[in-house]
């Protein structure tokens, strides 16, 4: 068995590949997927495990970044496993995904994330359970009701606005010390704003971007660093309500709009998974942000059957880590219970399931210093 690079002359075996695993796509998609995928081949980040010619399985690594506690930082995003439905059970979803940890290491990605369809496979090799993509239905007149507080100019965005997305994201996650969302790459946005049947708005510090879905409206992403755009945004899509009935959001946990909302009784809410991985202890933690107040330290061994294991001392000061090797062990984690503790899962959580142990003493700091509410807005 071969792990290699796909290359444009493999694509469509990937695509079929694709079909068997996923469905199939709609025609007037399939060019959309070539589209998304090609640059992926040009940066190694589209893996293929060969049987001779024959392809067997599939992997992407999608460069974003991701904020942690406000601190932008790059993360391996994987898309696209697959394995060939007569090749199942010969641990090709094994294979390829080790060379998949390898290469995002290679990349220098610290962290990495993913959807699981199903999440053994992603558990044997040290990814955690750590957020979701939280959508709530809401009745699209209970919007209609949100008024703006303020002047607020919005425009229609479109692929020449990539830039100022890009830039708002920074801003605003930083100033919110977000937890777990990400921005694709500037690429993937270009593409993104072009397409013709979203809608698009901008402000100055903040956008929104919905469309129809089916008889409602779907929010995929809605961005705001004031509260007069955030109104402004939620209004807009809140017009459409003399048409449609519900809108359903992509949002945080705890999305302000939540609290404009003038009725909240009962929510439909659902929560699509992700799990989360750290790479590389030492760049993971020292690229991650903390509370500025925080100033404490802990001592932690972490076990990766794949690598990149130790036991390091942690000092936490100033809203950033400093990271040293340490001589005697404190807190034992599995690579998992470590993604997991990075990503907010409080330590008594982590003790009662088994992905940690050892001395007691440094779990108070811990929980302060990796306490988050992650989530994200994007699918991938």
């Amino acid at each position: 068995m071969e792990i290699r690079d796909l290359t444009p002359d493999d694509l469509d075996d990937a695509l079929d590949l694709r079909r068997r695993a996923f469905g199939p796509l709609p025609p007037q998609d399939r060019e959309r997927w070539r589209q998304a995928v090609l640059p992926n081949l040009g940066e190694g980040r589209y893996l293929g495990a060969f049987d001779g010619t024959r392809l067997t399985a599939t992997a992407r690594l999608r460069g974003f970044t991701q904020w942690w506690h406000g601190r932008p930082q790059p993360m391996a995003g994987i898309a696209g496993v697959a394995v060939a439905p007569e090749d199942r059970g010969r641990g090709l979803g094994t294979t390829i995904m080790r060379a998949v940890v390898e290469r995002g290491r290679a990349f220098g990605d610290a962290i990495s994330a993913l959807y699981p369809a199903t999440t053994g496979i992603y558990r044997s090799l040290g990814y955690e359970h750590a957020g979701a993509q939280h959508s709530v239905r809401m009745p699209a007149e209970l919007l209609r009701q949100i008024r703006p507080s303020g002047a607020v100019k919005l425009r229609r965005m479109g692929p020449g606005d990539v830039g100022e997305v890009v830039s708002i994201l920074r801003r605003v996650h930083g100033a919110a010390r977000a937890g777990g969302p990400i921005s694709w790459d500037e690429h993937t946005w270009s593409r993104c704003l072009g397409d013709e049947d979203d809608f698009l708005y901008l402000a100055d510090d903040g956008f929104v971007v919905y469309r129809w879905h089916g008889e409602d409206m779907l929010v995929d992403s809605l961005v705001a660093g004031s509260g007069e755009t955030l109104r402004a945004l939620w209004g807009v899509v809140g017009s459409a309500s003399s048409i449609a009935r519900d809108v359903v959001a992509h949002v945080a946990p705890d999305d302000p709009v939540l609290w404009l909302l003038r009725e909240r009784t009962i929510e439909q809410v659902t929560q699509r998974r992700w799990m989360f991985r750290v790479l590389d202890v030492v760049a993971a933690a020292e690229r991650r942000g903390y509370p500025a107040h925080l100033s404490g330290e802990a001592v932690v061994t972490v076990d990766d059957p794949l690598g990149g294991g130790g036991t390091w001392r942690l000092e936490f000061s100033g809203g950033s880590a400093a990271v040293t090797p340490a001589g005697q062990p404190g807190v034992r984690l599995s690579i998992n219970g470590f993604s997991a503790l990075y990503a907010g899962i409080p330590a008594a959580t982590l003790r009662l399931s088994g992905l940690m142990s050892g001395d007691e003493r440094y779990d108070e700091t811990l929980d302060a210093a990796f306490a988050a509410r992650p989530y994200m807005l994007e699918d991938f």
